[in-house]
């Protein structure tokens, strides 16, 4: 399977790219932010995107919804608790002192065990709120790979302090959720280094 990422946005978002070698369908998660990058590393692989997922709705992680969704003409999905904030990004970012763009509506929704195919993978969505309501991770089982947005981070959480946190919600999401996968399975947060569930298990200051 082709695993990519690009950094992108002001704040540094892990923008991962995935892609069935076989078929060449792809899907694009978190395109936060230069979306020209994100463009040519899709076409360095020669990907048709199926689709591009938000694991939640933060400015920082759809800043670049919009652009994507006009460039690949894939159907963007995010869960139904955080489709409300697509369309406060250019606000929510003016408090962050950043110029950012409304993204479109969603058009379809992610719900806990929901699987995405492209070509000949898939992928689990697990639903972990308590950094949003409707925060996500998005399980590759056969690849021993999860992508966890902003719930679960290298020796860290995501934050509980913005609206629709829950410090509380997010660790049970966590414990419930992520640690009850097998302790070598790579995780990839949406900023930072990759890390595993096992290393996070033991070591994690939060638990």
């Amino acid at each position: 399977m082709i695993f990519d990422a690009v950094v992108v946005g002001p704040l540094s978002v892990n923008c991962f790219i995935l892609g069935c070698e076989e078929t060449r369908e792809g899907v694009v998660v978190d395109p936060g932010g230069d979306v020209e990058r994100i463009i040519q590393t899709v076409r360095r692989h020669g990907l048709t995107v199926r689709y591009i997922i938000n694991t939640h709705g933060h400015f920082d992680h759809v800043g670049g919804n919009r652009e994507a969704v006009a460039t690949f003409k894939a159907p963007l999905l995010i869960h139904r608790e955080d489709a409300h904030l697509l369309g406060l990004v250019a606000e929510v970012g003016r408090m962050y002192g950043i110029q950012g763009e409304n993204s479109p509506e969603a058009d379809g929704f992610l719900t806990d065990g929901m699987e995405i195919e492209f070509g000949t993978h898939r992928m689990k969505v697990l639903h972990t709120p308590g950094h949003t309501q409707g925060g996500c991770c998005l399980y590759l089982a056969e690849e021993n790979k999860i992508i966890t947005g902003d719930t679960l981070f290298a020796d860290s959480i995501g934050r509980s302090d913005l609206p629709g946190g829950s410090h509380d919600q997010l660790l049970a999401s966590i414990q419930a959720k992520l640690f009850t996968l097998p302790d070598d399975v790579a995780a990839y947060p949406g900023h930072g280094p990759e890390t595993s569930i096992g290393h996070e298990k033991r070591h994690n200051p939060y638990f």
